[in-house]
């Protein structure tokens, strides 16, 4: 499909059907992917062996904030190509990509890698929910068990990805064909992201140095911060007031969306990011309620991987705050965090192509201010003000 096709020309669609599970409790993987691809099978067994079965009597409204949070959460730019000549490195934030990709050794992938395969293994928990009163509700305490889970990842240039995530019995499909980004939830469906495309946040974990380097390449040096024992350069991305705008409705305004990338002073590699957002939800007739999502995500584990140096482990921890009028008796806050390993990575699989992004045939059809847009930790059942 070229990127002038129509949004609403009819599209073959993609099987993104939940996991089921059979008496047996094993899965039964609808993948989207063709039998005949070498990856796919072995993602499917994968998937199998390292699938978790969750106790089906958990709470499922968690399960869908863990998802919907942790899953796969969008960067607040777009990528743009790192071509910054080093003879012409002239800010502090232009050279430490410089340095960065130095590091990683990257330089060498531009033009040479079409396309990104990887797996990994996550861990999500709630780990705590404040009620205005500062105490902890009973219920966090009773879904308090780690929820294990995997998921697939696949990226094709230019700004072409998909992801599979598998957590507690549920599954998150995401992708972008390059022209919209789109998620598929058990509990929603198939949903576009307002706005213009954006990479993956989990790609910036140390899985795409590209990608970073691609984001951060017009970003605003903020100076030096100790991020545990390691000083690091401070650079900073922020969605303007264009992208803002885009992406927001009606019901929903985004404020707010910024990023920090914290990347060693010693060895030039990204160490930490961090990131929030912050949406004003309004329906006709309620009162306004601020969501405010902080995430933070440690980065480690480096290893050299086809020439490259990809991080293949960290832990991500994430702070949502309520507050608004009708909370009168002061903020909720939710805490929950996700530790992630990286199992395979490959570049330049045989057999990919544009097939493998197309979007789910709905995402064409005409939507009405009753669709729902993509906005993570907000639409949990079908409703902007569920919590």
């Amino acid at each position: 499909m070229s990127n002038s096709n129509s949004r609403r020309m009819p599209l073959a669609t993609l099987l993104e059907e939940p996991i089921d599970v059979d008496e047996d409790g094993e899965y039964k993987h609808h993948s989207i992917w063709s039998s005949s691809s070498k990856k796919a099978q072995t993602w499917r067994n994968w998937l199998k062996t390292h699938i978790f079965l969750a106790n089906k009597h958990k709470s499922i409204k968690y399960h869908n904030i863990l998802l919907s949070v942790l899953g796969c959460p969008l960067v607040p730019v777009s990528l743009l190509p790192p071509k910054i000549p080093f003879s012409q490195v002239s800010s502090s934030a232009q050279y430490i990509i410089q340095h960065f990709t130095a590091a990683t050794g990257c330089r060498k992938l531009e033009g040479t890698v079409r396309n990104m395969y990887a797996t990994g293994k996550v861990t999500m928990a709630m780990v705590e929910e404040l009620s205005p009163n500062g105490s902890t509700t009973n219920t966090i305490s009773n879904i308090g068990v780690p929820q294990k889970g995997c998921f697939v990842m696949w990226q094709m240039v230019p700004n072409k990805w998909l992801i599979e995530l598998a957590v507690g019995g549920n599954k998150v499909v995401a992708g972008s064909d390059g022209n919209v980004a789109w998620r598929h939830t058990p509990w929603l469906g198939s949903h576009a992201a307002k706005g213009g495309v954006r990479p993956l946040r989990r790609a910036l974990q140390g899985l795409d140095p590209m990608a970073v380097a691609g984001v951060f390449s017009l970003a605003q040096y903020m100076g030096e911060k100790q991020i545990g024992d390691v000083d690091c350069f401070v650079l900073k991305i922020s969605a303007d007031d264009v992208d803002l705008a885009d992406r927001s409705d009606n019901t929903a305004e985004m404020i707010k969306h910024v990023m920090f990338g914290y990347f060693s002073q010693k060895n030039g590699l990204l160490v930490h990011l961090e990131d929030s957002y912050l949406t004003r939800v309004q329906t006709p007739g309620s009162f306004p309620m601020y969501w405010e999502t902080y995430m933070a995500t440690k980065i480690e584990d480096y290893r050299l991987t086809e020439g490259v140096m990809i991080a293949h482990s960290g832990q991500s921890d994430v702070i949502i705050t309520r507050f608004g009028d009708n909370l009168r008796a002061g903020p909720v806050i939710t805490r929950m965090e996700e530790k992630w390993t990286i199992d395979d990575l490959a570049f330049n699989v045989p057999g990919l192509s544009m097939d493998c992004f197309i979007p789910p045939e709905e995402l064409h059809k005409d939507y009405t201010e009753e669709n729902l847009d993509w906005r993570s930790n907000l639409n949990l059942d079908g409703s902007s003000s569920s919590s």
